[in-house]
């Protein structure tokens, strides 16, 4: 294969076919509707992991807990002209769906490319973002921070055909053949079908920035101008030593992890902290310090204000018994420092759920780089190892509670984050 030849094979072409599968050329066809099984044709290794990413889980049609919760409160995905209580296209499809946003759709399951979700065009469409503070304070969410393009957005332009250069972006896999590039400026020939040109534009200042993340992630108030989601404020706040991209999009093999993972993520969640545990026997007692240490530049947990995070500290006697803990079950009650949330208050002091939220409570979560010890004393007796654990859950305990037979019961139960123990 010559160097023109393996140009045009990995510098990520057919990213985004102009084409459905199985179809002929369709130039009128807009961008927004293309669905990212198309670019599963070259992309593969890219593909799979946005595949298996909540991007692709996004919409209502797909991730459960948004699902239950638009149900809830806006109506049913799978239907057309549904308006919030207000009388007004539902805000979140601005991030959820942002392709179905782009044409006032509320149908998610009439398009692939609506029911996708964030999927390829959804990002590799943004070509500058003009910030979330819209005018006379109005919010401007998701595809309404941006002004979008009909020609891809990659992270760095093409060089002239005659140079060669690797593409960690692409995840084309050279299998050894050749195919033509659509995005050089011309239509192209593949399997018998005219594919229409597709140019690729560098637009590093999107592609290469927080920029391309800040439309959804920055912030998000409820009705009542309560913050709910806030990571790009706690973001700005924080000693930043990171952007966006280098924990969730870190380079593997080459390639940029298009799997952005999250609170979803089991692996993300526990890179995301240091957990350690330190127990020194002082007379009848176990003075024991449990350290967390936060190494996100936003708050832990951050996103759905529904997240927590609790640690379970328990003692046990050298045949495995429990002997002391801080808490009988969930620690909410018995040990609230240990606890991490933020609280959602209504007109009348008392917690209550994001939409009817007037006012922020409570907010013990760790801030961004914070180290925080948790001090406890326990009775020495008979206690041969002190074990803490640290649990992950995406709802607060009464929601939990409350979608219990509603949910796939995975999304409700803890997931174990960070363990230490000390032997006596």
């Amino acid at each position: 294969m010559n160097s023109r030849t393996r140009l045009l094979f990995s510098l990520g072409f057919l990213s985004l076919l102009w084409f459905l599968p199985g179809q002929s050329a369709r130039a009128e066809t807009p961008i927004h509707h293309v669905s990212s099984e198309t670019c599963k044709l070259c992309h593969k290794e890219i593909y799979k992991q946005w595949k298996g990413s909540m991007h692709a889980q996004s919409s209502a049609l797909k991730d459960p807990i948004h699902g239950a919760f638009y149900g809830m409160v806006i109506g049913d995905p799978k239907k057309e002209g549904v308006k919030t209580k207000a009388g007004k296209y539902p805000v979140c499809l601005n991030c959820h769906a942002p392709n179905a946003a782009k044409d006032k759709v509320t149908k998610l399951d009439s398009k692939p490319a609506y029911s996708e979700g964030v999927n390829c065009v959804a990002c590799h469409t943004l070509q500058k973002f003009n910030g979330i503070d819209g005018p006379g304070g109005k919010m401007m969410l998701g595809v309404k921070a941006y002004e979008a393009s009909g020609t891809l957005q990659g992270p760095a332009g093409f060089k002239t055909v005659f140079e060669q250069e690797d593409d960690m972006f692409g995840g084309v896999i050279d299998d050894g053949n050749s195919k033509p590039n659509p995005h050089l400026g011309k239509s192209v020939e593949l399997d018998g079908k005219t594919i229409a040109s597709m140019p690729m534009q560098g637009n590093p200042t999107l592609m290469r920035t927080n920029d391309a993340c800040m439309g959804c992630h920055d912030k998000r108030n409820n009705m009542k101008k309560v913050p709910l989601c806030s990571t790009g404020d706690e973001y700005k706040t924080g000693n930043i030593q990171a952007s966006c991209t280098s924990c969730h999009m870190p380079v593997n093999n080459g390639i940029i992890s298009h799997s952005m993972g999250g609170g979803h993520d089991k692996t993300m969640l526990k890179s995301s902290l240091v957990f350690s545990l330190k127990s020194d026997k002082k007379g009848n007692v176990l003075k024991t310090v449990a350290t967390l240490k936060n190494k996100q530049p936003h708050n832990l947990p951050t996103g759905a204000p529904f997240r927590n995070i609790y640690m379970k500290l328990t003692a046990y006697d050298a045949q495995g018994n429990v002997v002391w803990e801080n808490a009988k079950g969930h620690p909410m009650k018995d040990d609230a420092d240990a606890y991490l949330k933020l609280v959602l208050l209504g007109d009348d002091g008392k917690p209550t759920s994001p939409p009817k939220a007037t006012q922020l409570g409570p907010d013990n979560r760790l801030k961004p780089y914070e180290t925080r010890k948790l001090n406890y004393d326990i009775p020495a007796k008979d206690v041969a190892v002190v074990r803490g654990e640290l649990f992950y859950n995406l709802l607060w305990p009464g929601l939990v509670k409350r979608f219990e037979g509603k949910l796939p019961a995975d999304l409700l139960a803890p997931v174990s984050i960070a363990m230490s123990e000390v032997t006596i």
